[in-house]
């Protein structure tokens, strides 16, 4: 029922939240590419490829990439759909091309191997650095126009991997996210014109969904999930923005052990300064509804730049935080011009600013760079939490400036506001426990 009320709101929304006149926060319009959202037609997207045809076997025990990547190799030389048809398929990582899109029929599960070997180790991006690492599940590279769509899911089969994370993490306090090798579930990179609609994408064992140097992407009607119970699902973020530009997350429903939509690019002493980093512009993320997670929106914590972001129209239960600004001694950042409006439900912190020292290392930079959160407003929300500000300041390593609070109702365990952290902290109509 929740995700066909997802489907309904997505496709009436549109309607209702792009008025004459809607701007970015810096006061640049939106442009009617993100008010035009249409479902992908699977019957415009070329010859249908049903992977059944062409040998594989529903069989959730059976290992198939090879079969599997033969379908995907057909469709790209004559363009086309590849379509996964009710049953388990169990598969390592599956790498799409241009011209081929996935279609999941309702009932399909693609279901991912928990033995890292089937994953290859190729050239990507990961934790803000362009590395050799594991290969997602399911992989596309330089596609324009590619399509991942239908009632299906794509289930990272991520147990395993995650009884093994925590199972070194008692022997060795300091491994990182990367140390135990793990796949994410869907990696899309240097691409334009995507869209991801209605398909479930579930128990990854490393990220969900990360896309990385794209443009023009649209995130609609998609249920992002990892548990945080019995077994946490570490660092399994449900979107990772990195490096893109004009990205559209609507209608989604996003509940995962970890951050919810993070944006990232980037991070070391001059990250900003590295060709394979960069910015994330012109994000919107509307019509939505989080679940438990580390926070719904996050800068960072890989992120040197995130310009004209706006989370809005959410329902939200159980999350941690409602914004989140990773500051990292280590990394210059700019965090500017981001709207948070038209939020109800219940989070920990309503907003959450402090230095992140995870895995600090300056190397041998000897003045560590300035960073910078500006011009952030957050408006008409009507929240419940533990925490309305837990802000800490760091003047020595990140400035605070122009943060407006305008048409709030709080009701908070700690309701205390240092206004004093903030240059040019404006305040309207905000209403802190009656108060």
């Amino acid at each position: 029922m929740r995700m066909k009320k997802m489907l309904f709101l997505w496709m009436i929304l549109p309607l209702m939240g792009f008025a004459a006149g809607d701007r970015f926060p810096d006061g640049t319009p939106i442009s009617k590419w993100f008010s035009e959202v249409q479902p992908v037609d699977v019957a415009t997207l070329g010859e249908r490829f049903v992977v059944t045809d062409y040998g594989v076997q529903q069989d959730s025990t059976l290992l198939q990439t090879a079969r599997l990547q033969a379908v995907i190799d057909r469709a790209a030389e004559r363009g086309g759909v590849v379509v996964i048809p009710r049953g388990v398929f169990l598969s390592g990582a599956l790498f799409f091309k241009q011209g081929t899109h996935l279609h999941l029929e309702e009932g399909a599960v693609l279901k991912g191997s928990d033995d890292v070997a089937d994953f290859p180790i190729v050239d990507t991006r990961i934790e803000g650095q362009s590395v050799k690492y594991f290969a997602a599940l399911v992989n596309a590279d330089r596609v324009r126009g590619f399509t991942i769509s239908g009632k299906g899911a794509i289930d990272g089969n991520g147990l395993r991997y995650w009884r093994a994370f925590w199972l070194r993490r008692q022997w060795n306090r300091k491994c990182t996210n990367m140390d135990e090798q793990r796949p994410r579930l869907v990696y899309i990179s240097h691409a334009e014109d995507v869209q991801i609609e209605g398909v479930t994408l579930r128990n990854s064992p490393f990220w969900t969904c990360h896309i990385y140097r794209s443009e023009r992407v649209k995130v609609v009607g998609v249920t992002l999930f990892a548990p945080a119970k019995p077994v946490k699902a570490p660092s399994s973020d449900a979107l990772d923005l990195d490096v893109c530009r004009d990205v559209l997350v609507k209608g989604c429903y996003l509940s995962v052990n970890d951050d919810a939509v993070a944006l990232k690019g980037g991070k070391g002493p001059w990250a900003d300064q590295d060709p394979n980093n960069g910015s994330n512009e012109r994000i919107i993320i509307e019509d939505c509804t989080f679940g438990f997670c580390h926070s719904c929106l996050t800068c960072g914590s890989e992120s040197i730049h995130n310009r004209n972001v706006i989370l809005r129209r959410i329902r939200v239960d159980e999350a941690n935080r409602l914004l989140w600004l990773k500051m990292r001694p280590d990394t210059p950042q700019n965090y500017e011009y981001i709207t948070v409006e038209d939020i109800r439900g219940n989070v920990g912190s309503f907003l959450y600013i402090r230095p992140w020292t995870q895995f600090f290392d300056l190397k041998d930079r000897k003045d560590p760079p300035m960073s910078y959160g500006d011009h952030i407003t957050m408006r008409r929300c009507e929240i419940d939490c533990k925490t309305f500000f837990n802000v800490r300041p760091a003047e020595d390593q990140y400035r605070l400036s122009n943060f407006r609070f305008e048409d709030l109702t709080i009701r908070a365990e700690q309701p205390a506001c240092d206004r004093s952290q903030i240059e040019g902290f404006t305040w309207q109509r905000v209403k802190v426990n009656g108060d």
